[in-house]
């Protein structure tokens, strides 16, 4: 079986023009959601001229980031990273422990969703911006699992009350698997990421978070990587990959239940 992500991702090259937002998330700088951000900051030129959202571009138009030139890569780069504890997925170039300085990768990449900087564990980046929001996209309900150790011991009354739902951030979090591993350590199962989405569930639930690390994320798994290595994808998880998000949206859409999930001020 050929790998369909590559395939699609090289045959782009070939088209006539592109929508900038995706231009630019082919070039690894960002999610096409960050990319229209960037534009309307006027931070994006086209031929020297500042560029406007859902502008086209062609092939042999030059385009600029803060003044620095971007292309589009036209070999794929997928990659399993163990983030270590201390590093932040950011780009901003004033964070000096941020995640592309730490892999000083030869090739643009981004982060695939975020570990906040006391987590650890795996996280993918890459160069292919439909990835990024296909696999991002809450309503997709794509799986991750982490592997939470807390500061008393685990229960089978919070293990059901992180697993029916926990208000947070004016929202009741979505319906996920936990399971108890260990006196203090239990695993979670998410389909959805908001803003350090198990810390927040876990002090709603009176305790606190000593150590979480993600181990999965949809059919990728972190397996034996060391904190600070990285490795490529098998064209077998790119095609497992593929076969997952292949019905995915690359726009807003709100899972089964969400709205239900909800709960006013």
């Amino acid at each position: 079986m050929g790998n369909q992500i590559r395939e699609q991702f090289e045959k782009r090259s070939q088209r006539e023009t592109v929508r900038l937002n995706k231009y630019l998330s082919e070039s690894g700088i960002c999610s096409r959601r960050e990319a229209d951000r960037l534009i309307g900051e006027g931070k994006v030129t086209v031929d020297g001229k500042k560029a406007e959202r859902g502008m086209q571009i062609l092939p042999d138009q030059k385009v600029c980031v803060d003044g620095k030139p971007v292309k589009p890569e036209t070999k794929m780069v997928v990659l399993a990273v163990n983030k270590p504890v201390g590093i932040v997925c950011t780009e901003e170039k004033k964070e000096p422990n941020n995640i592309i300085r730490f892999l000083d990768y030869p090739t643009r990449i981004t982060y695939v969703g975020r570990l906040d900087k006391d987590s650890e564990g795996l996280l993918l980046m890459t160069n292919n911006g439909d990835i990024i929001n296909k696999m991002m996209r809450a309503g997709n309900c794509h799986e991750k699992e982490y592997i939470v150790k807390i500061n008393q011991p685990v229960t089978d009354d919070f293990l059901r009350k992180m697993s029916q739902g926990v208000q947070i951030l004016d929202t009741v979090t979505r319906l996920c698997k936990t399971e108890k591993i260990g006196k203090d350590t239990f695993r979670i199962i998410l389909t959805q990421g908001l803003n350090r989405q198990i810390r927040r569930m876990c002090e709603a639930c009176g305790c606190k978070v000593i150590k979480l690390k993600r181990i999965r994320i949809m059919n990728i798994h972190l397996g034996n990587l060391k904190p600070g290595e990285y490795r490529p994808l098998t064209d077998s998880e790119l095609n497992g990959l593929y076969r997952m998000i292949a019905h995915s949206s690359n726009t807003t859409v709100i899972g089964k239940g969400e709205k239900k999930n909800r709960r006013k001020k």
